[in-house]
């Protein structure tokens, strides 16, 4: 495997608002346009860096996705919405060539202390090092992202098979000469669930999702996100992905994914 590029390149140091989208962030379907993994992180980075008190967390993070997302220089904006001392909403924007091709919106909370009364987590995962590592891709999943992510499959696999789970791990930085966070990391495995649940043959479907939902009841640790998602064809072009989310630790939140299903040969508007 030739040298990686990270997904991002600062254009006006880190802390500009322009990058360039490298040929890691390209996702499996068209060679100029990202995976949204990649620019769902760079939002949540723009987020987390807006000013704060002490021990805010984010809570729940929606990004809409109004068109296809272009390799090559886009731009970043976040503000808060609505401010709170317990609660706020806070927005970020991606825009490319002169429209706005993402928008988020997450709520952040304060911490509070409630480990006494913690329940309803889903079972931990078999760790990462247990799980299969995928070392090929079928014919039809173009290079790029696919390459960046490290893929261990713990059920399931590979793509195109139905349900699955797997841990992913990012092998770039999300932006060049930084650390991503563990909320950065999430963001980038959550958009997968797309793939990791998908029952469709790439070659003959488009499955291609409208948005990212992720919510989190407590926040992630570390590199390696866990992904086990399902998929729900409905009978007229929609359909639906819902996965659970997890960490090392164990179970961390959830996701959730609208899709458009055509065939291959259809174009998507």
């Amino acid at each position: 495997m030739s040298e990686l590029e990270p997904f991002y390149r600062p254009l006006d140091g880190p802390d500009g608002a322009r990058f360039h989208a490298t040929t890691s962030t390209a996702g499996p379907w068209f060679p100029d346009a990202q995976h949204v993994g990649p620019p769902s992180a760079l939002l949540t980075r723009a987020l987390e860096r807006l000013p704060d008190g002490p021990g805010v967390q984010l809570a729940r993070i929606t990004v809409e996705v109004l068109g296809p997302v272009p390799t090559g220089e886009v731009q970043v904006a976040a503000a808060v919405e609505r401010p709170g001392r317990s609660v706020e909403l806070v927005a970020a924007e991606m825009s490319a060539g002169g429209r706005t091709v993402l928008r988020a919106r997450a709520w952040r909370v304060t911490a509070g202390d409630t480990e006494a009364v913690a329940a309803g987590a889903a079972d931990p995962l078999p760790p990462p090092a247990a799980a299969t590592l995928q070392t090929a891709w079928a014919e039809g999943w173009l290079p790029g992202f696919i390459d960046a992510v490290e893929w261990r499959w713990v059920a399931g696999g590979p793509p195109g098979t139905g349900p699955g789970t797997a841990w992913l791990r990012q092998r770039v930085p999300l932006v060049e000469g930084e650390k991503p966070t563990p909320v950065q990391r999430l963001m980038v495995a959550a958009d997968c669930a797309n793939g990791v649940g998908a029952p469709l043959d790439l070659r003959e479907w488009l499955f291609v999702n409208t948005e990212l939902t992720v919510h989190l009841h407590r926040p992630p640790l570390g590199e390696w996100i866990g992904v086990g998602a399902t998929t729900v064809l409905g009978p007229s072009g929609a359909g639906t992905v819902s996965a659970l989310l997890y960490d090392e630790q164990g179970h961390t939140g959830r996701s959730a994914q609208a899709l458009i299903v055509r065939p291959r040969r259809a174009q998507l508007a």
